[in-house]
């Protein structure tokens, strides 16, 4: 036996199996990382959902007004409207309409002809926020909250005097469009579900995707989704397509486009821009 010492060719290949182990990383699960909730309310008082759509950023365009593109809140709006325009419906995510680029997807949308709400869910005070992951039943119960605000947009609808009814599209980002998937009413004409997957994962305890086999659906994803996607390492769905094709599969009028590189928040890029032009152009004709 030599006291301490490895030969050299043995010494080489244990040299490179820790290097490979350095820059690799554990082959284990790695776990979660801790998340967080916060506030307590998770349903609309009466005075609440009144604030959810009267406080909704409203964005209408230059033939609604007769003049110029308007901007602000729907109890702001003009009183002089001339034309009724095509309507999409947009649901935020978890971080609320303080998102830079939802105002900026909006005033777009209204530079092809088309008004968008965007209903408040954060006009109920305390309700909850949080830092993913969390528990199921938290996600569950918002989610419940924000199929209400689907509803209460539905009914304000016909009270507004821009908003052509037959020509209406639901769009959502994220927690927002988990709802848009999810409901079931028959009002609007199509769907755009921005960064959901419509799969079994941490964020849902069933996936319920319940579109109209007849509606039109455009689902744009980002190709590794941080959240929904198998690059999450907590995603819980090991089988992941990281989109909607499994939910949609029997959905003539579904298309679903994957955009390399994209962020979560991708309803902005070129490309995802384009494809939503094309759906909206083709349905409402604004």
């Amino acid at each position: 036996m030599q006291n301490g010492f490895i030969p050299q060719s043995r010494f080489s290949f244990f040299v490179c199996v820790l290097a490979w182990l350095l820059i690799a990383g554990p082959a284990w699960p790695q776990p979660s990382p801790a998340g967080e909730v916060k506030g307590s309310a998770v349903q609309h008082t009466p005075e609440s959902a009144l604030a959810v759509i009267q406080g909704a950023a409203l964005v209408l365009p230059a033939r609604a007004t007769g003049n110029v593109i308007f901007a602000g809140a729907l109890r702001n709006a003009p009183q002089k409207i001339v034309a009724r325009v095509p309507v999409v419906v947009f649901m935020h995510g978890s971080s609320g309409l303080g998102l830079k680029a939802i105002g900026e997807w909006q005033t777009w949308l209204a530079t092809q002809g088309i008004a968008s709400l965007a209903p408040d869910s954060f006009a109920l005070p305390d309700r909850v926020t949080y830092q993913s992951p969390v528990r199921k039943e938290v996600y569950e119960k918002l989610l419940a909250l924000r199929a209400s605000e689907i509803k209460l947009a539905v009914q304000a609808m016909p009270s507004l005097a821009w908003a052509d009814t037959r020509r209406m599209v639901l769009a959502g980002t994220s927690e927002g469009a988990t709802a848009v998937a999810r409901y079931a009413g028959p009002e609007f004409i199509g769907r755009i579900i921005f960064s959901w997957s419509c799969e079994s994962n941490y964020f849902v305890d069933a996936p319920r995707t319940d579109i109209p086999i007849d509606q039109p659906v455009l689902n744009i994803m980002g190709a590794s989704d941080p959240y929904f996607s198998k690059s999450n390492p907590w995603l819980g769905n090991p089988d992941a397509l990281g989109h909607c094709g499994a939910a949609l599969k029997d959905h003539k009028h579904a298309s679903i486009v994957l955009i390399p590189g994209a962020p979560h928040t991708l309803m902005n890029l070129p490309q995802a821009r384009q494809a939503a032009e094309g759906f909206l152009y083709d349905l409402l004709q604004p």
